[in-house]
């Protein structure tokens, strides 16, 4: 009874050794040490099939001859790994396993492991383990003196001058690749967020070419905003940067898409600001969000804070309809524009804050205000060529039939804006598929093909689309704009 429960205890520790040895192959494959790996499945092998020769109960016999054949398997794939390594003349080195599944086989009576991140290797790895296996540890250890001395004897300092040198490399790649980060310490944190959501982070994807007309409006911003970047030794003194542009004009001439286009185009930091963005509930609130905003932009300098409908923030002072909030915020604004690019004369361009301004009623503007805005242009209707060339833009993807003529369409648009041309070329794209529909039932709709509603755009949907689709902006409107930009203009 005795030596059947000695031969027991035997069997269990031998089990017990065989599971730990498995676990610690297995993660020498993984951690990329192939070498050791290698000794350990050899090692294994042998102790499997002396395990399975002790043993008499047949079943038992196959499923040990099974999970030799696995860890043979498992070996097989290892020397392949080597020889190729061998063959192409790279040193194994610890790395990330590529793939798991290579190893992912579950042993006899242990347990699967698996790795979700990477292992880190421990000084000694057999101190842990504390395998009984001394032939086994004496081998290891032999192939990891070798593995880390020279033709000479000596320890090669080469691999860990490499890591240091890829350690370095990491690290100065990480630096440049780390994003600037506003430190708002003293602000609210959800403050510093919504301004941080109005930075246009992704491209708007607006071309200067896909513009048309407004030479002089494209002429200045490039000015104001590209050339200081191209040039900043040439932008000092007297010649600085403008601090602030204001486009003025009719509803629908583009005055927004040229924001846009500055966006896409300078490669400056864009704050895209509204009125809604710097009004807050609390008191002395809006104030801290204005000042906030204008140290972030110099934070990210350079920069382009562009206020759409400033009028609606930054009305006359002085009427009995302004609020006291109101009339705070505007001093606030009208102080950190000063401080911006009137600091300092000789300031460098690349650190340059420039508030570019949009507005439908010039006339209710702060006379402060317009005194900070330094350029003040007019963007006007399109003229006759720049209709013609709004014209091709939409349609550009759009198939005409041949009897269109993009000219005496043009010619019957005039006092259109930009937005009224789009909108009548929108309506007489439609007008084919309105013809093609038109009583049919909706399964019949359904069913159409697509080749169906492939039909060209002719010279009789413009007609109808210019009857249904008026001017938006009347000769009074345009006659005030004029006289404004006449008194107080700045191109």
């Amino acid at each position: 009874m005795s030596r059947r429960r000695s031969g027991a205890a035997v069997r269990g520790m031998s089990q017990r050794e065989i599971r730990e040895n498995i676990k610690l192959a297995r993660e020498y494959a993984l951690l990329g040490n192939y070498s050791s790996a290698s000794v350990l499945y050899r090692g294994l092998l042998d102790q499997i099939r002396r395990t399975k020769h002790a043993v008499r109960d047949g079943s038992v016999q196959q499923e040990w001859q099974q999970l030799w054949q696995q860890m043979n398997a498992e070996s097989q794939l290892l020397q392949g790994i080597l020889s190729t390594l061998e063959k192409n003349q790279i040193e194994p080195s610890p790395a990330k396993a590529s793939n798991h599944e290579d190893w992912d086989m579950r042993p006899l009576h242990s347990e699967q492991r698996h790795f979700p991140c990477p292992i880190r290797r421990p000084d000694n790895p057999y101190k842990d383990s504390k395998s009984p296996n001394n032939r086994q540890n004496a081998a290891v250890k032999a192939q990891q003196r070798h593995s880390h001395r020279g033709p000479t004897g000596e320890r090669s300092k080469a691999p860990r001058d490499k890591e240091k040198k890829e350690a370095a490399g990491k690290a100065k790649e990480d630096k440049e690749k780390e994003v600037k980060r506003f430190d708002g310490a003293g602000y609210d944190k959800d403050l510093v967020e919504a301004l941080e959501r109005d930075i246009i982070s992704q491209n708007p994807n607006v071309k200067w070419d896909d513009i048309a007309d407004l030479e002089d409006a494209k002429k200045l911003l490039k000015e104001a905003v590209v050339l200081p970047m191209w040039m900043p030794e040439f932008f000092k003194g007297i010649r600085r940067p403008w601090k602030g542009v204001l486009m003025v004009g009719p509803p629908g001439t583009g005055k927004t898409l040229l924001a846009k286009a500055v966006a896409t185009e300078c490669r400056t930091t864009f704050f895209n600001v509204s009125s809604s963005t710097l009004t807050s509930k609390y008191r002395g609130e809006s104030e801290k969000l204005v000042r906030l905003l204008f140290e972030m932009a110099r934070f990210y300098a350079p920069t382009t804070i562009f206020i759409d409908e400033i009028d609606s923030m930054c009305s006359r002072r002085g009427t009995s309809e302004e609020h006291e909030a109101s009339r705070r915020v505007k001093a606030e604004l009208l102080v950190q524009m000063d401080g911006v690019g009137g600091a300092s004369e000789n300031e460098d361009p690349s650190k340059m804050v420039m508030v570019l301004a949009a507005t439908n009623f010039p006339w209710d503007i702060d006379e402060a205000l317009r005194r900070r805005l330094e350029k003040r242009i007019y963007i006007p209707l399109p003229s006759t060529t720049g209709r013609v060339e709004l014209l091709r833009i939409n349609l550009r993807e759009l198939e005409l039939a041949s009897n269109v003529v993009l000219d005496k369409i043009a010619e019957q648009m005039d006092g259109y804006s930009g937005a009224d041309i789009t909108n009548v070329c929108r309506d007489a794209s439609l007008m084919a598929m309105r013809r093609r529909i038109e009583g049919l039932t909706p399964d019949e709709i359904r069913n159409l093909s697509r080749d169906e509603m492939h039909m060209p755009t002719t010279m009789e949907d413009f007609e109808s689309a210019l009857k249904k689709v008026s001017k938006s902006v009347s000769a009074s409107d345009l006659e005030k704009y004029e006289k404004w930009i006449e008194e107080f203009g700045s191109c």
